[in-house]
């Protein structure tokens, strides 16, 4: 795992949107995984200024969203269907045909998750894979005691994440859904590399704990120790809580300028 401590949340993102450029650059053809929230939104603002100035093209690029609450109206301006357009697709090139997520208004919703881990499988995986942390350690909906094995499927919300989300409801943690479809922590940890942004004080034990603390259910985003390629950046709020700062600054500024994250 590698930790940025980065100056601010600007810097985070723009690093977050040079990987991805040079994934593509590489591979034009790459599948993304895209998070939701506030943490990537950054990444986004950036993607798309490099979209529109040219310089960046998504257009033959693929992605596979996280997550989706269950039994929002289709279209819904808090469906993470539309979240992600707003945020993302509607300002690149990427083709929303090439977009998809967990349907969370599917009649059969054991048979969606099934499907999506097909869909992710027959797309060749998941390159690049956008995450955020919950306060409490969740990784996309996987809350707190799931199993670090999961796979895509039905979670029901604890009310501290709506308590979280309450802010896109109106301030109203009683209007987010109580169920969501989500990848689970094993699907994720298949993507290849894995690239986390926290900033902000109330993330900083979330860091913490995964950077530093016992990969443990109870912190679901310790389970990041385990993947091979884990790219962490955080601003100094956020990396308040690790004990070896010092050492990840080093380690970062000795960093040889090819390797990239």
């Amino acid at each position: 795992m590698e930790v940025v401590i980065c100056p601010d949340s600007g810097v985070a993102a723009v690093l977050a949107a040079d990987a991805i450029d040079r994934l593509l650059r590489g591979n034009p053809q790459a599948v993304l995984g895209l998070a939701t929230g506030s943490s990537p939104l950054g990444v986004y603002d950036e993607l798309a200024r490099r979209t529109q100035d040219g310089t960046l093209s998504l257009s033959r690029a693929r992605a596979f969203l996280l997550d989706e609450y269950v039994g929002l109206p289709s279209g819904h301006e808090q469906s993470y269907r539309s979240v992600i357009h707003r945020d993302l697709v509607s300002r690149v090139d990427l083709d929303p045909a090439h977009v998809l997520g967990p349907d969370g208004n599917a009649t059969d919703l054991a048979r969606e998750c099934a499907a999506y881990e097909e869909a992710i499988a027959a797309a060749g995986g998941v390159d690049l894979q956008l995450l955020g942390v919950g306060t409490d350690g969740h990784l996309a909906f996987n809350e707190p005691g799931s199993s670090l094995a999961s796979r895509t499927r039905i979670k029901t919300l604890t009310m501290q994440t709506r308590q979280d989300n309450a802010r896109f409801f109106g301030g109203d943690p009683d209007a987010v859904p109580r169920h969501c479809l989500t990848q689970g922590i094993g699907t994720i940890l298949e993507a290849r590399h894995l690239v986390l942004i926290a900033s902000g004080q109330d993330k900083a034990e979330a860091v913490r704990q995964l950077a530093e603390g016992p990969v443990s259910a109870s912190w679901p985003a310790t389970a990041l120790q385990l993947h091979r390629h884990v790219t962490v950046l955080v601003d100094p709020e956020a990396a308040s809580g690790l004990d070896r700062r010092d050492q990840y600054v080093e380690t970062y500024e000795a960093k040889p300028a090819w390797q990239g994250l």
